[in-house]
């Protein structure tokens, strides 16, 4: 189970429990990294800044708005996600070129632009593709959030 902190936004009273939505800082390594400055990857997470997830999920405990807890979900969630996002563009690539070169190229009488530009639209066309599936597949992992603990107020 993969583990996160998060904060109370907001606490509902059920009849069973209550109903909490959480915000969760999504955190990058980079800061800690040594290479961060001349790193791409460390230059654009800085820019863009921290991005909040929010979550919402059922509870018996007794939280309140502002406290910090850690919440958990299973790794299938984040292996899935990741599958998604980045398979699926793969493979759509591949088929795009594969279609170009043995059945576009030809017909047209073309080269390789033709398999270039192919595999370009099918690369948009997966992550389109990605983005539609990933909707069902978060409203799943939501349902998989659970609290394992509160842990107190938050360190101002």
């Amino acid at each position: 189970m993969m583990t996160a902190l998060a904060t109370v936004m907001a606490v509902q009273t059920k009849e069973q429990g209550f109903h909490v939505e959480l915000s969760c800082e999504q955190k990058t390594s980079c800061s800690s990294c040594s290479s961060a400055k001349s790193c791409g990857t460390g230059i654009v997470s800085k820019a863009i800044g921290g991005k909040s997830l929010r979550w919402q999920l059922d509870t018996d405990k007794n939280v309140l708005q502002g406290q910090v807890v850690e919440i958990g979900f299973p790794e299938k969630s984040l292996l899935q996600s990741a599958a998604l996002v980045y398979l699926v563009p793969l493979f759509m690539m591949i088929l795009g070129a594969w279609l170009a070169d043995s059945w576009l190229a030809p017909m047209l009488g073309m080269g390789e632009g033709v398999t270039i530009l192919t595999s370009l639209i099918f690369i948009g066309l997966g992550i389109k593709l990605a983005k539609i599936w990933s909707g069902s597949l978060e409203k799943r992992t939501e349902q998989e959030v659970v609290l394992l603990r509160v842990l107190g107020e938050p360190i101002a």
